[in-house]
């Protein structure tokens, strides 16, 4: 039986990337999920306190997190859940950890633009990629601004049945 969880929070440490000596990358960083509730005495929201999480990734998801996710960004994901007991000297407590299967911004908080990567999860991450600029739009001022966004080669994407690969969306 697996524990499944979806947690939305903020990035509360940098992202941590390694790779194995067997190739396996590995990111992780620690989540911070504020809680809230209505107090009818108050006729207000309050916070009520603070969850942490050790949020860990892998392979693939853990690549594009590294290069995707910074501290203070808010993020959802979902992903299994485990709870470590743990004890050194007189101190106890337990540790949440969670491994994510998907991961991504909180559109809430921010606009963000996703930017397929076309990687493998054996591919280094700056194999074979041009670092091209990409367009970042600050969602409280509205302002765009060029950033350097590392890119791989976007694979050919066949348009949604009956529209042209070049038509505008219009929301």
């Amino acid at each position: 039986m697996i524990d499944s969880i979806t947690l939305t929070g903020i990035v509360a440490t940098d992202p941590r990337h390694i790779v194995t000596t067997d190739g396996l990358a590995i990111t992780t960083f620690r989540l911070a999920s504020g809680q809230r509730r209505f107090d009818r005495a108050t006729n207000s929201w309050v916070d009520a306190g603070t969850n942490w999480y050790t949020v860990s990734t892998f392979r693939l998801l853990a690549r594009n997190v590294a290069r995707s996710v910074q501290k203070g960004q808010h993020v959802m994901l979902t992903g299994r859940l485990r709870l470590r007991d743990w004890k050194s000297g007189d101190r106890s407590g337990m540790t949440i950890e969670v491994a994510a299967e998907s991961l991504g911004h909180d559109l809430n908080w921010c606009m963000t633009t996703a930017i397929r990567t076309g990687m493998t999860a054996q591919t280094p991450p700056n194999s074979g990629t041009a670092l091209n600029p990409g367009r970042v739009v600050d969602s409280d001022s509205g302002s765009e601004s060029d950033e350097a966004v590392d890119r791989a080669p976007e694979p050919a994407v066949p348009a949604p049945f009956g529209a042209s690969a070049l038509a505008p969306v219009d929301f």
